[in-house]
């Protein structure tokens, strides 16, 4: 069957995040729509992306080769040939697909070039599009006055010090999206910001202040999907309100139309994996999100990978299609 007859039209998605997150909704968008653009934030700094951008001065490329993974339409042993992580000498922890993206930024004229010439060898599904194509480095202030630079250093300082972030920005303040962007976020009909970490892989990509213009501004659909599990370091102890309201809180994002989260209680088995790292179920106090004129979508979205817990990108796909059909 083709999924597009479903369609009053051929829709245009857009996903903004970045980290796995954002990647797994896209393996599910690929299947049903064609025009999907993932928007990726380059604040990352650990890592083997983090060495590529100290050595080489480039972006990080590590989220972004995540997303042009999942909209790869290739064989599979190119997709494992990407994912593949050396495990000794000079290259220990690299992977090859942020060499194989570094390689082609030195015979392409920039970043952004680089990037659509490595989906074009993958033939993938849609865009992939870096958010900026200027360096930023995260600074979160925290609830005990400290400040940390750093996207990798900031969740480790919070539970270094038991405390919580408070308010996080960018350096430079000034910094530009790209014209791509820009344009994608205009003309979506559909806006999904997420599943994603709320700090430092979502957040970042609005303190842009062309981004958040652009998203206020564009006539789509505008939809955050809600993490199921909290991040140590990030969102600890936070409900789903707690997501929502710290993403108003520390953005200029002026509006949202749904919200969808996972209603399915989790066991003490479900979660074995995530008890020693503290990370427990994200709580949806719907009743907290009466004030907020957002419609809430619970469905039960969980599906299990290697004993680990992620979005069911099948279920989100076809949320995102009922969406689509109801307005």
């Amino acid at each position: 069957m083709n999924i597009f007859k479903e369609f009053k039209k051929n829709p245009k998605v857009v996903v903004i995040g970045g980290g796995t997150g954002i990647s797994n909704i896209l393996r599910g968008l690929k299947k049903i729509i064609n025009d999907v653009v993932a928007i990726v934030t380059v604040a990352d700094d650990g890592g083997g992306s983090g060495m590529l951008r100290d050595e080489l001065g480039i972006l990080p490329p590590g989220d972004i080769r995540n997303c042009l993974i999942a909209l790869a339409n290739t064989e599979p042993i190119m997709k494992q040939l990407l994912r593949y992580r050396f495990t000794e000498g000079n290259l220990k922890n690299q992977n090859f697909g942020n060499l194989f993206i570094a390689a082609m930024i030195g015979i392409t004229s920039n970043f952004e070039e680089a990037i659509k010439k490595v989906s074009e060898v993958l033939a993938i599904t849609g865009k992939v599009l870096p958010v900026t194509s200027e360096n930023i480095i995260l600074r979160a202030k925290l609830s005990n006055g400290m400040v940390i630079e750093g996207e990798s250093k900031i969740p480790k300082e919070v539970i270094k010090y038991n405390t919580k972030i408070e308010e996080l920005s960018i350096y430079p303040e000034n910094v530009e999206s790209t014209k791509d962007c820009i344009d994608e976020i205009l003309n979506a009909d559909v806006i999904i910001l997420g599943p994603g970490s709320l700090y430092t892989s979502i957040i970042p990509n609005l303190k842009i202040k062309s981004v958040c213009e652009a998203i206020n501004k564009s006539k789509g659909i505008k939809v955050y999907i809600s993490n199921i599990m909290t991040q140590p370091g990030e969102t600890d102890d936070y409900t789903l309100y707690d997501h929502v309201y710290n993403l108003f809180k520390n953005t200029n994002l002026l509006k949202l139309d749904y919200v969808i989260a996972n209603d399915r209680m989790l066991n003490n088995i479900d979660i074995k994996n995530y008890e020693y790292q503290n990370s427990k179920q994200v709580i949806c106090d719907y009743d907290r999100l009466l004030d907020i004129d957002v419609t809430i979508i619970k469905e039960d979205l969980i599906k299990f990978k290697e004993d680990f817990i992620r979005h069911n990108e099948d279920k989100l796909s076809k949320i995102i299609i009922d969406i689509i059909n109801m307005n």
